[in-house]
Formats: structure tokens, C-alpha cells, sequence
């Protein structure tokens, strides 16, 4: 969750520093967006993985699949240019090992939520 939370934490000063057109200088408009709205999407995952819904689980690995995809997008020219860029710990490392580590875990964790609930109890309602 701290992830998504710091995630949202830089689209937010992003937006504050440049407004909604902070990212024109180098995304595409469908990227712009999707930059913008993880200002909503970044919190709304750690509500719902806090409040242990599997649609949180499927939301945070969706919006880090996501993430990870636009970032190499718009960072590739840099990377091709000069691939120790990968290198750098602030950047295209974390997000795409934080990507992974999302991912990687997702399964197991709906696996166990799925345990965790009594059969036909409401989803997100762990029984004891």
C-alpha cells in the first residue's frame, strides 16, 4: 500500500507544479490521463487492499501493470539512448520491481482472501 500511496504522493506535487498539463512535454495524451488519474486511482487501491477486497487486489495489480507499461513508454528513449539508466534508484528500477513484487503477490493474496471467506458470506467479510 505504501507504494501506491507514494505513487499517488508524486502525481499529486506533479500536478500542483504543473497542473493538469504537467506531462505534455513528454506523453501522449492517453498517458497524460492516465498520469492524472492516478491521483484518484493510487488512493482508491489502498482503500480497497486496506479494507481487504479482492477488487483491490485486482485493481492495484491492473493500475501497476498500467503504470509500469507507461513509464517504460515514455521513458524508452532515454533508456535506448543510455541503458545504465536503469540503473538510477529513482525511476524506471523501483516502479518496475515494485511492478513485480504487485503482481507476483497477487495471485497468492486472492488465493488466501478467498480462504479466508466463508462461503456465501459478502465479499471482503472475513469470517473467524
Amino acid at each position: 500500500m505504501a507504494g501506491f500511496l507514494e505513487g499517488a504522493g508524486a502525481h499529486c506535487l506533479d500536478l500542483i507544479r504543473g497542473g493538469v498539463h504537467f506531462y505534455a512535454f513528454f506523453a501522449p495524451v492517453p498517458l497524460q490521463v492516465f498520469f492524472v488519474g492516478l491521483v484518484v486511482l493510487d488512493p482508491l487501491t489502498v482503500v480497497l487492499v486496506g479494507l481487504v477486497r479482492p477488487e483491490g487486489v485486482r485493481l492495484a495489480s491492473a493500475v501497476v501493470v498500467l503504470d509500469v507499461l507507461a513509464n517504460w513508454f515514455v521513458n524508452w528513449p532515454q533508456v535506448h539512448e543510455d541503458p545504465a539508466v536503469l540503473l538510477y534508484p529513482v525511476g524506471l528500477l523501483p516502479i518496475t520491481l515494485f511492478g513485480l513484487f504487485v503482481v507476483g503477490s497477487s495471485i497468492p493474496l486472492l488465493r488466501v482472501m478467498a480462504r479466508a471467506r466463508p462461503r456465501g458470506a459478502p465479499v471482503g467479510e472475513v469470517g473467524g
